[in-house]
């Protein structure tokens, strides 16, 4: 690939010290190798109010749900890691999703996850490294037909799994993340 692709890459976690921050960071370290430039952003920077049909006919979408969009339609590809709470997805990534799949104004960019292709991520503390919240979100993707890949990635007890400079400790981690990112890729590549 001559050009790197751009994905656009977030955590359904606003905690500081969050699992899923930690695998983001550390996927976007290897996909270089993938002939992808991720860039990552922060959704506590993008607070949205809670979903309400009432609050958007009255004032259109949120500022911040736009931002999300333009951010969102800018990428060739979005790459997604999701913490499981209660054995499904954050209330903050639903919302999210939620408000970036709604029309908006003059300056919205479209059905943004129209297929926008997605690789998910999970990491817990727990045995399943968050795999039933990776089922809800597949379904919800595919919903505002994303084109989600059919791999994925869940670490299991990730506060184990990382080295002191946040990279991912087991070789076998390591390439499935990069075989992840590998097929994003080659998604994003004929998109």
């Amino acid at each position: 690939m001559s050009a790197q692709l751009k994905v656009l890459g977030f955590a359904g976690s606003t905690r500081e010290g969050s699992f899923n921050r930690q695998l983001l960071r550390a996927a976007a370290g290897l996909a270089v190798d993938a002939g992808l430039t991720v860039n990552i952003i922060d959704l506590r920077e993008y607070a949205l109010p809670l979903y309400d049909g009432d609050l958007e006919e009255r004032e259109g979408l949120p500022a911040n749900a736009l931002k999300l969009k333009q951010l969102i339609a800018s990428h060739d590809a979005v790459l997604l890691a999701s913490p499981e709470y209660n054995a499904s997805v954050s209330a903050v990534l639903k919302n999210t999703i939620d408000w970036t799949s709604r029309p908006g104004g003059a300056e919205d960019p479209g059905k943004v996850w129209n297929e926008k292709p997605v690789a998910l991520l999970s990491a817990s503390p727990g045995g399943l490294g968050g795999i039933r919240a990776l089922n809800h979100l597949r379904a919800i993707l595919l919903n505002v037909s994303a084109l989600v890949l059919p791999a994925q990635f869940a670490l299991g007890q990730a506060m184990e799994a990382f080295d002191e400079d946040g990279e991912l400790k087991s070789t076998d981690a390591q390439a499935a993340v990069k075989g992840l990112l590998a097929q994003l890729a080659k998604w994003a590549a004929v998109k």
